[in-house]
């Protein structure tokens, strides 16, 4: 059922669009702009189509947390079961969440490793629980975090020790040479940068009956608010993080690739994004991605190229992104809008920013935090940094002009 909706979500979110197309060419082949009541209608629908593309997503996530459920209420019940020394590795978790394990670490393999803390009598180390939860919770991280989503490089680590990775400042040239001459052109320059681990945590309190509960998926529940919240918090340094003392945002870093008109309140133009496009290096080009806050969405579907042609592409398939100039285009939340001096569009390769995740997911529980309640507290921790690793044209910005 959920399938033939998802697909009739689609399809009604294809025929919004096919009529904004006819709005807006029917104002074209009139010679004129839309009217007053003509923008209203387009504004309407393009509401339209981004709530569409909300409720398609609510959907597949609402579809993939329903069969984690079935798997997880599968493996509580004894008819899904995966053995190790004669023991269901499910117990462990389990174990974590009743309290008999007080801390629990998602190394940075997948791998899922127990130990004791100050409380508590479990032994520390050896044993593995199943990395469904671990996969869960990373997975509501990513859904969350659009520079990740648009494919940032991550480097897992097993410690949070200072690393230094190369980063090119600027490419060398090279020279045509006559036979026998010596070669000419110069050389790129590198610099260093260092990636730390700067924290980020959620806590979580649930009641204790909820953890009781064995029929309760407690497991889907706290991968999804860790991983959601988690994100969140992440996703927006990851996008305009100032370094320091939090990492350097992909859009911190990045440099202006175009640079709008006067006199437009910072608006772009067709040949603004085209030509932003093309200020991004060939080999990063071919890769590269769209970030744009959600509000942007309605100015970037009226514009058209030379040829008449739409620059905007709504997915052809269910669970693929829009595109834009054939490249797919992601909404983060953390851009800013269209305005004067705004960093409103980014292009590039996003694989060139590197995102660096150290020790994996730690998880730690206390019973005496919201003792008085009689709930139970969980902590969520994940250290992570950022860095842009070539930062002369991996990246672009298109930035409004200060007039």
């Amino acid at each position: 059922m959920s399938h033939a909706l998802i697909k009739t979500l689609a399809e009604k979110r294809q025929n919004i669009w096919n009529e904004s197309r006819a709005l807006l060419d029917k104002a074209e082949a009139e010679k004129r702009d839309l009217t007053a009541e003509e923008n209203e209608v387009f504004e309407r629908q393009s509401a339209d189509m981004t709530a569409l593309r909300e409720r398609i997503d609510s959907i597949e996530t609402t579809m993939r947390e329903n069969s984690e459920a079935e798997a997880t209420e599968k493996r509580l019940l004894g008819e899904h079961q995966e053995q190790r020394g004669g023991e269901d590795v499910n117990e462990d978790l389990r174990s974590f969440l009743k309290g008999e394990t007080r801390s629990m670490a998602f190394p940075a393999d997948g791998k899922v490793w127990t130990r004791a803390l100050s409380k508590g009598t479990a032994t520390a180390g050896g044993n593995t629980v199943p990395t469904t939860f671990y996969d869960q919770l990373v997975e509501h991280l990513v859904d969350t975090t659009s520079v990740l989503q648009a494919g940032a490089t991550v480097l897992n680590t097993a410690s949070g020790e200072v690393i230094e990775v190369p980063v090119t400042t600027s490419h060398g040239t090279a020279a045509a040479v006559a036979e026998a001459g010596a070669l000419a052109g110069t050389d790129p320059a590198f610099a260093k940068r260092t990636l730390g681990a700067f924290k980020f945590g959620q806590l979580i309190t649930v009641s204790r009956e909820l953890v009781d509960d064995t029929a309760v998926d407690l497991v889907g529940y706290i991968a999804r608010a860790a991983g959601r919240n988690i994100g969140l918090a992440l996703g927006a340094k990851l996008a305009t993080g100032a370094g320091t003392t939090e990492p350097w945002g992909v859009i911190t870093r990045a440099t202006t690739g175009v640079t709008g008109g006067t006199g437009v309140t910072g608006a772009f133009t067709a040949d603004n994004l085209i030509d932003l496009m093309f200020s991004v290096v060939g080999p990063y080009r071919v890769n590269g991605s769209w970030l744009v806050k959600d509000a942007t969405l309605g100015s970037i579907r009226k514009l058209k190229d030379t040829a008449g042609r739409y620059l905007f592409d709504p997915a052809a398939t269910v669970g693929a992104p829009d595109t834009l100039l054939g490249r797919p285009i992601y909404t983060d939340a953390n851009m800013a809008g269209v305005a004067l001096s705004a960093k409103s569009v980014a292009f590039g390769d996003l694989s060139a920013y590197f995102v660096r995740i150290a020790g994996g997911v730690r998880f730690e529980r206390s019973d005496d935090y919201a003792f008085g309640n009689d709930q139970i507290a969980f902590r969520a921790i994940v250290r992570a940094d950022g860095e842009l690793s070539d930062q002369t044209g991996s990246v672009k910005l298109f930035v409004g002009a200060g007039t």
